[in-house]
Order: C-alpha cells, then sequence, then structure tokens
C-alpha cells in the first residue's frame, strides 16, 4: 500500500499544546511573581511608569486570578497532551523507538527530580552543618549558633514520621505487585494492587497534613522551618501527583489499556512512584533523625 507505515519512528500531527502550554506557565509565573511582591494597597503590572514609579498602564495583580487563569491553562493542557499521547498509543503509533524514546524522556525527568531535591538537600546541610558559621554573620537570631536553633520543638521521628515512612515503604511494595501482575496478566493483582497503593498514597498525605498542623514552628519562623518545609512540603507535593498519576493508571487499566507487552504509562508511574519512596527514606534520615537531633 502506498500509504503503508514501514519504519518504527512516529511522526506526530501538528500539535497546540506545547504553545498553549508555554503560554499558560507564562502567565501562572506572571500572576505568582505579582502576588508575592504585592503590597498591602496592591500591586500593578505595567511595562510603563511614570517617574515616581506608579503604574500609568497596565493592570492589577493583587490577588490569585491570574495565577488561577495560568494553573488553569497548564492542567488543561497537560490533560489534553497526555489524553492524546495515550490515544497514539492505543493507535498503535507507539512502536518499539518510539516506546524507548518515552522510556528516556521519563528517566531524564526523573534525573531533574533528584537534581530538584538535592537543592533542598543543600539547602538543609549548608544551614545545618554551618549554624556555628551562620551567627558569626548577624542571624545568631535563626540558629543560636547551634541546630536545631533554640526554641525549636522538632517532631519525634520515632512516632507519625516512621509511621509514614512505614506506609511509603508498603505501597512501594503494593505497586511492585501490580506491575508483577501486569507483567503475568493478573487483572485481579493488578487492580487491587493499583487500588491499594493509592490508598495508601492518600493516607500518606493525610498523615503529613495532620503533622503539619501539629508544627511548633512555622514556614517563616526561622531557617529550620524554612528548610523543613521546602523539602517535606515538596515531596508531599510529589507524593500526591504520584498518587494521581497511580489513579490515572488505575482507571486505564480497569478500561483494559494495558496488556503484558504494552504498558509503559503504569510502568513510567511505578518508576515516580519508587522515587519518591527513596525520596522520603533519605528526608526521613537526614531531617527527621539526623537533624532533629
Amino acid at each position: 500500500m502506498a500509504g503503508a507505515k514501514n519504519h518504527d519512528y512516529h511522526i506526530i500531527d501538528p500539535s497546540p499544546w506545547p504553545f498553549i502550554g508555554s503560554m499558560g506557565t507564562l502567565v501562572m509565573a506572571i500572576g505568582a511573581i505579582a502576588f508575592m511582591r504585592m503590597s498591602e494597597g496592591g500591586v500593578s503590572f505595567s511595562f510603563l511608569s511614570d517617574a515616581d514609579g506608579m503604574t500609568t498602564v497596565g493592570f492589577n495583580l493583587s490577588g490569585w486570578g491570574m495565577f488561577a487563569i495560568g494553573l488553569g491553562i497548564v492542567l488543561y493542557t497537560m490533560f489534553m497532551w497526555w489524553r492524546d499521547t495515550v490515544k497514539e498509543s492505543r493507535e498503535g503509533h507507539h512502536t518499539r523507538v518510539v516506546t524507548l524514546h518515552l522510556r528516556y524522556g521519563m528517566l531524564l525527568f526523573i534525573l531533574s527530580e533528584v537534581m530538584f531535591f538535592v537543592a533542598w538537600f543543600w539547602a538543609f546541610f549548608d544551614a545545618s552543618l554551618f549554624a556555628g558559621e551562620a551567627a558569626q554573620f548577624g542571624r545568631v537570631e535563626h540558629t543560636g549558633g547551634v541546630w536545631p536553633p533554640q526554641g525549636i520543638e522538632t517532631f519525634d521521628p520515632w512516632h507519625l514520621p516512621l509511621l509514614n515512612t512505614l506506609i511509603l515503604l508498603l505501597s512501594g511494595t503494593t505497586v511492585t505487585w501490580a506491575h508483577h501482575a501486569m507483567v503475568h496478566g493478573d487483572r485481579e493483582g493488578l487492580k487491587w494492587g493499583l487500588i491499594a497503593t493509592v490508598v495508601l498514597g492518600v493516607i500518606f498525605t493525610a498523615c503529613q497534613a495532620y503533622e503539619y498542623s501539629h508544627a511548633a514552628f512555622g514556614f517563616s519562623d526561622n531557617i529550620y522551618g524554612s528548610t523543613f518545609f521546602m523539602a517535606t512540603g515538596f515531596h508531599g507535593f510529589h507524593v500526591i501527583v504520584g498518587t494521581i498519576f497511580l489513579a490515572v493508571c488505575l482507571f486505564r487499566a480497569l478500561a483494559g489499556h494495558f496488556t503484558t507487552t504494552k504498558h509503559f504509562g503504569f510502568e513510567a508511574a511505578a518508576w515516580y512512584w519508587h522515587f519518591v519512596d527513596v525520596v522520603w527514606l533519605f528526608l526521613f534520615a537526614a531531617v527527621y533523625i539526623w537533624g532533629g537531633a
């Protein structure tokens, strides 16, 4: 046939989602920056200002409005773009070569996430290992020259943090169970393994929220609170993303999208979830046990 496909590569149709997603990200970033910089009377954004610094052409960004619009565009783009990707896979466009490139892409994404968390660990260790030096530069009110800073009541790592660790380790077991069932064609095992993992992810998030509500320190109180909430909070955000990722895989599994040989969407979710597990082990050891001692 003249139109038959005789190669392993997939040339996608023109897609609007990269452009729409980038515009949504730009709107979200502008809205977030303006909101964080707003004063009590509100902030206007404009490219033109008079001699006194007052805006003469522009619009008010003193609330969450622009950020919410940008976030909505980004979320809509993510849904539609991934829907198109699933459709391409279902139509047979994800050949051996295309699937290999998707694997490379997911691995590079996880590597970028690793470096993202390296930044938070770096900030935590910098503040904790050099607390005495920080005091020499006028920050004695934040650390008192010791770590944890004076007056900070840290969490007992052997209570709720330990429970959360066990929950995540168990969830890593259940997602592996689901993967094993997928490879061997056990649809029931796949379903219940994913259900258990999603439930455990929700429980972990609930425990994290409960822990935060009982923290004896705030995000902006001192350097300990800032580094603690940034590191554990972003991990919690990744747990929420991973839970949604696995929930989508559960719905796709119930719809019969995966086969024993074609299920990279689920594999990618499992990789991401194991990454979340490993990061938490480092957080538990470094932030809760060592950093709180």
